[in-house]
């Protein structure tokens, strides 16, 4: 038993390939449950914020919900919340995951 401990922690003067390749197994876990997925996530909201139209009902991040009435040169659109109420808007402030969370709620009642 105080052999295999030994063995396994490695001893002075010798190479220490079993760190070495744990530390890259780690390195390979965190890169696909944690780095991949969040890049992932970042280009879908990039490319969904890239292909807003005018019409479109979004969701900001703040929990405004709107139709998009104008879309600016600057990174803004004006977000029509009500009949004749205009709010200007980052694009990078609109949440695709609300959005289509409420958009999905909009489709099911529309059904009924």
């Amino acid at each position: 038993m105080i052999h295999l401990f030994i063995t396994l922690a490695g001893q002075p003067g010798k190479s220490g390939g079993f760190e070495f390749i744990f530390l890259g197994m780690m390195v390979l876990v965190f890169w696909l449950f944690m780095i991949r997925p969040q890049a992932k996530k970042a280009k879908e909201q990039k490319k969904y914020i890239e292909n807003l139209q005018k019409g479109d009902k979004v969701v900001t991040i703040a929990g405004i919900h709107g139709t998009v009435n104008k879309l600016n040169e600057d990174g803004t659109f004006e977000l029509q919340v009500s009949h004749g109420t205009y709010l200007k808007i980052e694009k990078s402030a609109i949440s695709m995951e609300m959005t289509a969370n409420a958009n999905k709620g909009t489709a099911v009642a529309e059904k009924k």
